[in-house]
């Protein structure tokens, strides 16, 4: 794993100290480990594929891991010429808060100036990179890795049970709270201040989505153009990509081979389980771009050796079950001898991809309606005797009940806590220690958080928070850097993201069609059947391949026999679980019986 951290304050540059910070970090000790001694300041960063960086110089400190590119031509000379690092002091000494304004790209950096007791902490506009910190006993500590945050002296390991109803509410612990307490993860965007004891947090970068009205010509060229210049400038040697036969993917390897004029290599996943396997589409994206294709079919074995390695590598508790082909998909490609792969991720999040952008469409649609049509006519019908087991209107009072449920809180409809009082899943006790509302909160307060009044940007700048910063970035981002592979988004380049924010509202979802510009701007480089087909992913048969594979099953049993043990949720509500799991809902409880299991063995891997 790359990585920096440090701290300023007290402990000065004790080696010891860098040492434990380093090591519960499983920081890589591949690369080069550096430290500056100051009776106040320790500052380190540790780097298996080059991209941390560190520079001491005049008192001020600056280090950082990514791969920005400097807008300020003097700067960029600076990183190319010695490293980013030293780009980042200078830009500091001469922009100072502004700095991140100049620059584009993943990274996250700090910049600590100890004899003004002064310190700043940045991450990149979509969080592709992570940054977390501490503030204790007048001490200011900081680290990519929340582990190696919590091994400082001045902090600890203090689980907060906040974080596992967080957790258990979105399958992963959002920004910018974490699994310890004290410990506070940047959001993207995000700079953190502290000067003369006080913190100031804010953001450099809020998403503009003030719509273009360039006509769909003028659009499509330029985002050809740049959709070009972001796969050429995250190509390199030695650089392969992922292939799930989505759209998104697809794009990456269309446009990568067109750029290279030459073949790529792609890499695969595939499941033997009806419902899941996509390979057909990986295969036709293959044969309309002549692509060398690596294909690997994933076994249930292969589920029960990764799991040890998904609770040991990330620095949380990530519930995302996909981490188990991506993994497998990127140590493919570093067995093949590759360095780099390029992701999809990105692109229904900033386009208009997601299946519940059309839903809210018909939601938002009734909620307008006028209120002698929703009270007077739609409402009584719905609650007509006999009408649900006689006429496909059967989910109408659901729908209807949906309905009167303000966004962003709409999307949660069907979460598991939502479903069931929480007394049913929770002990008492555990539930004395939780705020259940504040999921809510921070979901309302990142949708509200925008420059449009449009829901639907309004949905998609929540995604990008939840669904790719949160979740599918670390998911992607840690299975990747455990095979040996460095990954890349060209969909989230800075560029890529504000041209599609700056597209009308209607050229993301048309009716009840998802990415419309997208697709009707691509159509001469993606295959038909690509463009038709329906979402899927890389989701993983877990659920069924669990009752099917005795191994796989009893470690379901021995995690939620261990969990039970925890005190935090109901024995009963476990033990239904695995009821319905072993009858005909697998796959439905399978979702929260896989993410309950990895909070276990993640807390057993983390000594919990």
């Amino acid at each position: 794993m790359d990585g920096i951290f440090g701290w300023l304050g007290e402990h000065g540059a004790h080696q010891d100290v860098i040492k434990q910070m380093r090591h519960a970090a499983r920081f890589s000790t591949e690369g080069l480990l550096h430290a500056h001694s100051s009776q106040i300041l320790g500052v380190a960063a540790c780097s298996r594929f080059e991209k941390a960086h560190i520079h001491v110089e005049n008192g001020l400190a600056a280090t950082l891991t990514g791969r920005p590119h400097f807008i300020d031509d003097e700067l960029a000379f600076v990183a190319r010429d010695q490293n980013p690092a030293v780009a980042v002091a200078h830009g500091w000494v001469r922009f100072g808060e502004k700095l991140p304004t100049l620059m584009r790209g993943n990274f996250a950096f700090a910049v600590l100036e100890p004899l003004k007791k002064r310190a700043c902490l940045v991450l990149d506009r979509v969080g592709s990179e992570r940054l977390c910190y501490a503030r204790k006993n007048g001490q200011i500590v900081f680290g990519t890795s929340v582990q190696s945050v919590a091994a400082h002296p001045a902090v600890g390991r203090v689980i907060d049970p906040q974080a596992i109803y967080d957790y258990l509410y979105f399958h992963a612990i959002p920004a910018p709270r974490s699994i310890y307490q004290g410990v506070q993860k940047l959001m993207p965007g995000q700079i953190v201040t502290f000067k003369d004891g006080q913190m100031h947090a804010g953001f450099y970068w809020q998403a503009d989505y003030t719509p273009d009205t360039a006509g769909f010509d003028a659009q499509r060229g330029r985002f050809r153009s740049v959709l070009d210049q972001a796969v050429r400038d995250a190509d390199a040697p030695g650089t392969a990509a992922f292939l799930s036969g989505g759209t998104d993917s697809s794009t990456i390897v269309g446009a990568l081979t067109a750029a290279r004029s030459a073949p790529v290599d792609t890499f695969s996943i595939g499941f033997d389980a009806e419902g899941f396997d996509e390979m057909e589409y990986a295969r036709c994206a293959v044969e309309r771009y002549g692509s060398r294709a690596h294909e690997y079919y994933l076994k249930p074995d292969d589920i029960v050796s990764a799991i040890p390695v998904i609770a040991r590598e990330y620095d949380e508790p990530l519930g995302n079950a996909s981490a188990v082909p991506t993994y497998f998909c990127a140590r493919t490609a570093h067995e093949a001898g590759f360095a780099r792969m390029l992701a999809g991720d990105g692109g229904d999040e900033i386009f208009g991809g997601n299946a519940r952008y059309a839903k809210q469409h018909l939601f938002e649609m009734y909620a307008h309606l006028p209120a002698v049509v929703r009270r007077g006519i739609i409402e009584p019908i719905a609650h007509l005797p006999g009408l649900s087991s006689r006429f496909p209107l059967s989910k109408l009072n659901s729908y209807i009940d949906q309905a009167k449920i303000g966004l962003p809180l709409r999307l949660e409809s069907y979460n598991f806590l939502h479903r069931t009082p929480l007394e049913q899943i929770f002990n008492a006790e555990f539930i004395s220690t939780i705020d259940p509302t504040s999921p809510d909160a921070a979901l309302t307060e990142v949708y509200e958080r925008t420059s449009t009044d449009q829901y639907l940007n309004r949905l998609m700048h929540l995604d990008m928070k939840f669904t790719l910063a949160d979740n599918d970035l670390r998911k992607v981002g840690t299975m990747t850097e455990t095979a040996g592979i460095e990954v890349h988004y060209p969909l989230l380049d800075d560029r890529l993201v504000a041209f599609a924010n700056a597209l009308p509202v209607d050229y993301k979802v048309r009716g009840q069609k998802l990415r419309w510009f997208f697709k009707q701007a691509l159509d001469d480089l993606l295959p038909e059947k690509i463009i038709n087909k329906s979402k899927h992913g890389f989701g993983l048969p877990f659920g069924v391949w669990s009752n099917q594979y005795a191994p796989l099953g009893d470690l379901v049993g021995d995690s939620l026999s261990a969990f039970k043990q925890r005190g935090w949720v109901q024995p009963d509500y476990l033990d239904h679980m695995l009821t319905m799991h072993r009858g005909p809902h697998a796959s439905y409880y399978g979702v929260m019986i896989w993410v309950m299991m990895m909070l276990e063995q993640w807390l057993q891997a983390n000594e919990h």
